[in-house]
C-alpha cells in the first residue's frame, strides 16, 4: 500500500467514527435549576436467556412483563441474541410480547462473543447477522450493546474498527452506566439450587435490590465527579429469574431513594451516550470509562462487581453459611 493510499484509508475510518463529545459538552446545563434529578432506565441483556434457578424459561417473560407493568415501567430495552432464538420454544413470540407491552429491542450480537477473542471483521459480521433478524421488526432501535461490555480491551485498533463499523451501519453504542453484576448473583443461585442448598428468597430479594440501588448511587456520584452532572442513567440487568421475581421491588426502592424511572429512549437521548472514551482498557460501564479518562482516582468500579466480594456476601446472607474473614 502506498503512503497516499494509507492516508486515504485513515481519513475514511476517521470520517466513519461517530463524532466524539468532549467532556465540556457533557457538563451541567447553563441553568442549574434546569438540571433534572436522578433518572434511570432499565435494560435487559441476553434475550432469550437460558434456565435459571426458580422459574421455567417459558414462564419468565410473562412474569417479567407483568412485574414491569405493575412497577409502572413504561419502556425498558431488551438486547437480543437471535442465535439463541429457538422457534420450537416460542422465543420469537416472547420478544414480540415484550414489544407489545411497550418495550423496545436492540442488538446484542447474534451469538454473544467476546470482541477481545476475535477479529473486528468477524465481530461485525456477527452483528450483521443479528441486524438481519432485528431490523424492521416492531420496537426495533438502532442500538448495539457489547456482550460482556467488552469493547476490545487493550486493542485500540480493534476498538476503533468496530466503532467505525457501527457508525457505518447506523448503530449507536447502547452503553450502560450502572451495573450490579446480576448475572453473577443469578449464577450463584443456580449453583446453590443444583447443590441442594436452602435459599432464603427474602434475603436474596433484599440483596438484589440493595446491590443495584447501591450501584446506581455509586455510578451517579462518579458521573457527577467526571462530567459535573447527573446524566440519565442506564441500568444493566439480564433476562433472569431474579429480574422476574424482584424487579418490582427494585423499582420501588429506586423511587423511594429519589430516582425517576425514564424510558430507554429518553435515557439514550442524553448526550453522554455519544461519548467515545479513550482509555487504556476499553471494557466496563461508560461511567467508569469517563472517570478513568478524566483521571479520577479509584474506586471507579462498584465493589460488588468484584466476584470475590459478592460471592461471600451471597453465601452469608442468602445461604446463611459461615464465611471466613
Amino acid at each position: 500500500m502506498t503512503v497516499r493510499a494509507l492516508l486515504l484509508l485513515v481519513a475514511l475510518v476517521t470520517m466513519l467514527l461517530p463524532r466524539e463529545l468532549t467532556v465540556h459538552q457533557l457538563l451541567p446545563l447553563a441553568n442549574a435549576e434546569e438540571t433534572p434529578g436522578k433518572r434511570i432506565a432499565l435494560s435487559f441483556d441476553d434475550v432469550p436467556r437460558g434456565p435459571g434457578a426458580f422459574v421455567a424459561p417459558a414462564e419468565r417473560p410473562a412474569m417479567l412483563i407483568a412485574s414491569l407493568r405493575t412497577a409502572g415501567v413504561e419502556q425498558a430495552a431488551f438486547f437480543v441474541n437471535p442465535a439463541r432464538i429457538a422457534p420450537a420454544d416460542g422465543d420469537a413470540r416472547t420478544i414480540d410480547a415484550y414489544v407489545a407491552a411497550g418495550h423496545v429491542i436492540a442488538n446484542h450480537t447474534n451469538s454473544h462473543p467476546h470482541l477481545s477473542a476475535m477479529s473486528a471483521a468477524d465481530y461485525l459480521a456477527d452483528i450483521d447477522r443479528a441486524e438481519a433478524w432485528l431490523r424492521g421488526r416492531p420496537g426495533y432501535r438502532p442500538w448495539f450493546r457489547y456482550p460482556f461490555l467488552d469493547e476490545g480491551g487493550r486493542d485500540k485498533a480493534k476498538r476503533d474498527a468496530v466503532r467505525a463499523g457501527l457508525a457505518e451501519r447506523g448503530l449507536s453504542n447502547g452503553y450502560v452506566t450502572v451495573d450490579g453484576s446480576d448475572w453473577h448473583m443469578e449464577q450463584l443461585a443456580v449453583d446453590a439450587r443444583r447443590a441442594g442448598k436452602d435459599i432464603d428468597l427474602d434475603a436474596l430479594r433484599d440483596l438484589y435490590v440493595e446491590t443495584h440501588l447501591e450501584s446506581a448511587e455509586f455510578a451517579d456520584r462518579l458521573a457527577q465527579r467526571a462530567i459535573g452532572r447527573s446524566p440519565a442513567h442506564m441500568l444493566l440487568l439480564h433476562e433472569t429469574d431474579l429480574a422476574a421475581l424482584f424487579v418490582e421491588d427494585l423499582v420501588a426502592a429506586l423511587r423511594e431513594a429519589g430516582w425517576t424511572i425514564v424510558t430507554a429512549d429518553a435515557a439514550f437521548a442524553d448526550p453522554i451516550y455519544r461519548a467515545l472514551p479513550d482509555v487504556p482498557f476499553a471494557n466496563g460501564t461508560l461511567t467508569e470509562m469517563l472517570a478513568w479518562e478524566q483521571d479520577l482516582p479509584p474506586p471507579r468500579w462498584y465493589e460488588r462487581n468484584d466476584t470475590a466480594i459478592a460471592a461471600p456476601l451471597f453465601a452469608a446472607r442468602v445461604l446463611h453459611e459461615e464465611t471466613r474473614p
